[in-house]
C-alpha cells in the first residue's frame, strides 16, 4: 500500500488496518500518539492485542461488521474526535481507517438548509 504524501504530516492520528485488525499504516501524529504503546512498532501489529476486553470486543463486532463508529474521547483535558470507517478497493472491504483529532471545546454547531 503506497501512502499519499500529504498524509505523512497531516494534523490528525490515522490508522489503517486490514480486515483480519492488522496495523498496516500509521502517519506520523499516530505514531506520536500510540508512542507509549510501541509507535511505528506497531505496524504489522493486531489491534486487538492493544485494546483491553470491551474495546477488544467492539473492534472484532466493526472488523466483523464493516460498519462505521464515530464517538468522542476527552484525555488529559484534551476532547478527541475519534472516527473509525471500512475502506475498500475495488469495491472489497479492505479493513478499517481510524482518524482522530482534537476538537474545541465548546464546538461550534451549525444548521445548514
Amino acid at each position: 500500500m503506497k501512502t499519499a504524501a500529504w498524509v505523512k504530516e497531516f494534523p490528525a492520528s490515522i490508522t489503517v488496518c486490514d480486515a483480519a485488525g492488522i496495523i498496516l499504516e500509521m502517519n506520523e501524529r499516530s505514531e506520536a500518539t500510540f508512542a507509549g504503546d510501541g509507535g511505528a512498532a506497531l505496524i504489522g501489529k493486531n489491534l486487538h492485542d492493544c485494546h483491553p476486553g470491551p474495546a477488544r470486543e467492539k473492534v472484532a463486532a466493526l472488523l466483523a461488521s464493516g460498519s462505521p463508529n464515530c464517538y468522542t474521547i476527552e484525555k488529559a483535558g484534551v476532547k478527541k474526535l475519534i472516527f473509525q470507517s471500512p475502506w475498500f478497493e475495488g469495491g472489497t472491504y479492505r479493513g478499517f481507517v481510524e482518524i482522530s483529532f482534537p476538537i474545541p471545546d465548546p464546538m461550534p454547531h451549525f444548521i445548514r438548509q
